[in-house]
């Protein structure tokens, strides 16, 4: 690097820790040097915007966080593996579960309501009469007392195992009369919520609901009644969950039986859900296994994830600070040394998108680990399975995005990061068009067809449907389903959705594909002739592979971005006084370091 003459402004500073005299105060760096000559700036700009394997041969570095991501992806999607069988014997052993509770507890519940078809093959389960609604709670309790019946090991939620208390709540309006042969009625929207404890010391094993809440006051006005739920809870064990890694897994069932009379027209609809909570197994059991080192492996493979990704985070964002260092300083060097601002697409080079998501990724996997090591080890008295599976799930997904940057150091598969990248402006204010047009079909659509059209009985079922139908998906069904109970709104549906067909797969997708063929056709051309070059790109210049690998970049320590932000931080203030005779001593050196008109 040149020096700079010894009468630039007195004396100098020959060292690291000596006293400058020009500004009373302590240089991070040598004041003799050229603080931030152009060879210097562009030098620290090529190597921060080379790829890993041009890095590698600039400074013989180990790509560390390249390698980083290498092992994390293997790990992680190893973990994932592991944690996505498990997850799927427990969520269908849960809901096989609630199949066999409402069998056990459901009165009128049948084997064609477990599948989901569509359209569906029945109605909803639903009871019309008062006496309908005792025998549902009579049929539930007789299936509760008579537990020892089922086929499934289960057990009553007491250590003794007796049976505890049913509970039923109500949920009626304070005042809820209705005469309705004179149209009149007495009402008060106050929801009062009752509760009644249903025990089997007090009624045995058969149960009259309807003389039972008469005789403890606990009358039932249907005019007024909302809501009305009915609880209990078992425990049981699943013998599958074991395993070589895993252990039986104990449960308890949280079973709730739900009467639904909200829109009072005459049906009350029936439910059951059962919440599982898993609990940490006790009591004087044995678990027989051959192979308890693979409880250890699987402990270890889930700290070897979380360390692997706190390391990649580390690093990670110790790239994206200096980067916005680096940021800050070549602004400060554009200012002073051409008297240009940088512009907003230059100074979004230094924020590295891939480097964001690999942070966020980092933070997903770390949180969905060591939740799945708690559940591992049954720390969790709730079910947090679908929680973790959400943490993995996600940050998995975004680990395997992540290979697009390695990727993209290639041409051939550059090409189609570039082509979205520069799309992306277009395709979005294409999108915000295409979505006003889309919500006003989809409102309209609701609110029209959606009492006498199956998909357009709720705001995300019509979304849903018009989706569909762009997609060219189900056509014929979605214009037969629609009732005739109204020849003017048939005839409706028939411009309605022949305008939306027409309109969207003719015209506003073929529009959506033309904009990414466009922008595409533009970037096969820029390969060919050259892209567009920034202000910032025609100053850092391109770097061939001799220059990579002569050892320019091998510089000290006073050539990283380190002694950049010193001279920046400790030796602002002389920077700003000398800066013109640096600039006129930087001349002299013309045949080394090219001319500030070249921006």
């Amino acid at each position: 690097m040149e020096e700079t003459p010894s009468n630039l402004a007195g004396d100098r500073c020959d060292s690291d820790e000596e006293t400058c005299r020009v500004t009373g105060r302590t240089c991070c760096h040598n004041m003799g040097k050229a603080l931030i000559t152009e060879e210097r700036m562009r030098r620290k700009l090529q190597f921060f915007f080379m790829n890993p394997i041009e890095k590698w041969h600039a400074k013989k570095r180990f790509p560390f966080k390249f390698f980083v991501q290498l092992i994390k992806i293997m790990l992680v999607t190893l973990q994932l593996c592991l944690y996505a069988y498990s997850s799927y014997n427990h969520v269908n052993y849960t809901w096989d579960n609630r199949i066999t509770f409402s069998h056990l507890f459901l009165r009128g519940w049948d084997a064609t309501r477990e599948v989901n078809s569509y359209p569906p093959a029945v109605g909803p389960l639903a009871i019309y009469k008062e006496a309908e609604f005792f025998s549902t709670l009579d049929y539930a309790y007789n299936g509760y007392i008579h537990m020892d019946e089922a086929i499934g090991p289960y057990s009553y939620a007491n250590e003794d195992n007796s049976a505890t208390d049913m509970t039923l709540c109500l949920y009626q309006y304070k005042q809820g009369v209705i005469y309705g042969f004179n149209e009149s009625y007495v009402f008060d929207s106050q929801i009062v919520e009752r509760c009644l404890n249903i025990s089997r010391t007090q009624i045995g094993y058969k149960l009259d609901s309807e003389s039972y809440l008469s005789k403890n006051e606990f009358n039932i006005s249907f005019s007024a009644l909302v809501a009305a739920k009915l609880m209990f809870s078992l425990k049981t064990v699943n013998f599958k969950a074991a395993s070589r890694i895993t252990a039986p897994s104990c449960y308890k069932f949280d079973i709730t039986i739900s009467f639904d009379n909200a829109d009072h027209d005459g049906q009350v609809l029936l439910n059951l859900d059962a919440e599982a909570i898993r609990l940490q197994c006790k009591g004087d059991t044995t678990y027989i296994t051959d192979d308890e080192i693979s409880s250890i492996l699987c402990s270890l493979l889930n700290y070897t994830v979380i360390v692997t990704c706190i390391a990649s985070l580390v690093l990670c964002s110790r790239t994206v600070w200096r980067a916005q260092q680096l940021k800050r300083i070549t602004m400060i060097f554009f200012k002073h040394q051409f008297d240009k601002q940088l512009n907003t697409a230059d100074r979004n080079k230094f924020l590295n998108w891939w480097y964001i998501m690999i942070i966020v990724n980092d933070v997903l996997i770390i949180i969905g680990s060591a939740i799945k090591e708690e559940i591992e080890r049954q720390e969790f008295t709730s079910d947090q399975w679908n929680v973790c599976s959400m943490f993995l799930g996600v940050g998995n997904m975004l680990v395997w995005f992540g290979i697009l940057r390695y990727l993209g150091f290639f041409q051939t598969y550059n090409i189609v990061i570039v082509t979205l990248q520069k799309a992306a402006p277009q395709v979005a204010r294409f999108l915000l068009c295409a979505v006003l047009i889309y919500a006003g079909f989809t409102f309209c659509g609701w609110l029209i067809l959606g009492p006498y059209h199956l998909k357009f009985r709720t705001l995300s079922t019509t979304s849903e449907c018009l989706f569909a139908l762009i997609n060219g998906d189900d056509m014929f069904a979605t214009f037969s389903i629609m009732s005739n109970k109204s020849n003017l709104l048939w005839w409706f549906s028939r411009v309605y959705l022949y305008s939306f067909i027409s309109l969207y797969i003719y015209v506003i997708l073929n529009l959506f594909i033309s904009v990414i063929t466009d922008t595409y056709e533009t970037i096969k051309l820029y390969y060919t002739e050259g892209f567009p070059k920034t202000t910032l790109e025609e100053f850092v210049g391109v770097t061939n592979c001799e220059e990579v690998s002569s050892g320019i970049f091998r510089s000290g320590s006073s050539e990283s971005l380190g002694g950049l932000i010193k001279d920046l931080c400790c030796c602002y203030a002389p920077l700003q006084r000398t800066y013109k005779t640096l600039r006129r001593t930087s001349s002299m050196h013309a045949n080394a370091q090219p001319s500030s008109e070249s921006i």
